[in-house]
């Protein structure tokens, strides 16, 4: 099967062109799945042209039988089929106080799909992981050369590490989105999917599984999508991205919307994190001086965003500031502030969405 052509849905947000990095208007969520042409697109390089029918996954290293694994040999072990959200790690990074480097995300790096694949647990058990290893490397097809935040020194692979101690019996090799083959933005033919962490970890267009016996020090691992992080009266050492922390986010009202004096408008968001599920969530209509609860419309999942709802009558005119904060199952909060420690990810902080209420009759109406 040759590579399939691109399927976008109109009304993404171009944040980057060449390679393209798309954004879904979150303002349009609906429902708990995303289609795979609104799913957003966060791509390093450009699109590699891949063939499933020569398609191969090597896996190498630190294994008893190294393997040579085609597309079929990969849709003949047993398959599942996981509902995933998936969050950037640097969404939100334009309501930073600071401008920051990297793709200018507002609301739409986040997006939820059913994945279909083998384990990467049955895949590493097939070719027997030797004693010591420590982490497996997952490289891409994609490569070119980075200049940000720092040169890479020429072309290299994307290409992210998972500790062995992570359960990966959860993380799929993905090779179908929705029910059908990969979308080429979306990894095709072949993907991971990491559930619970951010999306850096899902490397796309997989054609390379490496066992080492070391902390992986890669260009994607170290130089971006790590962070500061202080251990002791050391000092801070940067440690790499991994699961998603905890997030409430408004979808309607979007930012700058003009809602109607005296009518009932019904705000709706989605609420996500790495670990646990979402278990409550409050929304404030006056900039967070006070706080009410909302209401789930979709149940308590692991690894999916959870739906909430809120009807609201605004009684007053003017500008608003609406916020969203969420606890989840494990007991985390959504700090006040951003983290400086965390660089231009991992930006949790609850966003103030920005509307007006007018009496006019021009004044836009919910859907």
């Amino acid at each position: 099967m040759t590579q399939p052509d691109p399927v976008l849905a109109p009304g993404l947000i171009t944040r980057q062109v060449g390679p393209d990095n798309l954004e879904t208007p979150f303002s349009a969520l609906s429902g708990e799945l995303t289609s795979p042409g609104a799913h957003y697109v966060r791509s390093h390089f450009p699109v590699p042209v891949l063939d499933a029918e020569t398609f191969t996954l090597s896996v190498a290293g630190r294994v008893a039988h190294p393997l040579q694994l085609s597309l079929g040999d990969l849709q003949a072990m047993p398959a599942q089929t996981r509902r995933i959200t998936m969050e950037c790690a640097g969404n939100n990074r334009v309501y930073l106080p600071q401008k920051a480097r990297g793709v200018q995300w507002e609301l739409g790096g986040v997006s939820t799909a059913d994945w279909t694949g083998v384990s990467l647990a049955a895949v590493l058990e097939r070719a027997g992981v030797q004693p010591g290893a420590l982490e497996v490397v997952l490289q891409g097809a994609d490569r070119g050369e980075m200049t940000d935040p720092l040169p890479s020194g020429g072309e290299i692979h994307y290409a992210r590490s998972l500790p062995l101690t992570l359960d990966l019996e959860d993380v799929l090799l993905a090779y179908e989105m929705n029910g059908a083959a990969l979308p080429p933005q979306h990894g095709y033919p072949l993907r991971a999917i990491v559930p619970g962490w951010y999306g850096m970890a899902a490397v796309k267009w997989l054609n390379r599984l490496e066992v080492i016996d070391r902390p992986y020090g890669g260009y994607f691992q170290t130089v971006d999508y790590a962070r500061w992080e202080g251990r002791g009266d050391l000092p801070p050492e940067r440690v790499p991205l991994s699961a998603m922390h905890l997030k409430a986010q408004i979808a309607r009202p979007a930012p700058r919307e003009v809602v109607s004096l005296g009518r009932p408008y019904r705000v709706t968001g989605a609420a996500w994190c790495g670990q646990g599920t979402p278990q409550t969530v409050e929304v404030s209509i006056d900039g967070g001086q006070t706080w009410q609860p909302g209401r789930w419309t979709t149940p308590a999942q692991t690894a999916v965003w959870r739906l909430w709802e809120l009807d609201w009558t605004p009684e007053q005119a003017g500008p608003h500031e609406l916020l969203a904060r969420a606890v989840s199952s494990e007991g985390e909060m959504q700090p006040a502030h951003h983290d400086p420690g965390r660089g231009s990810y991992e930006i949790t902080h609850p966003i103030a969405i920005s509307i007006v209420v007018s009496g006019a009759d021009a004044a836009q109406e919910n859907p």
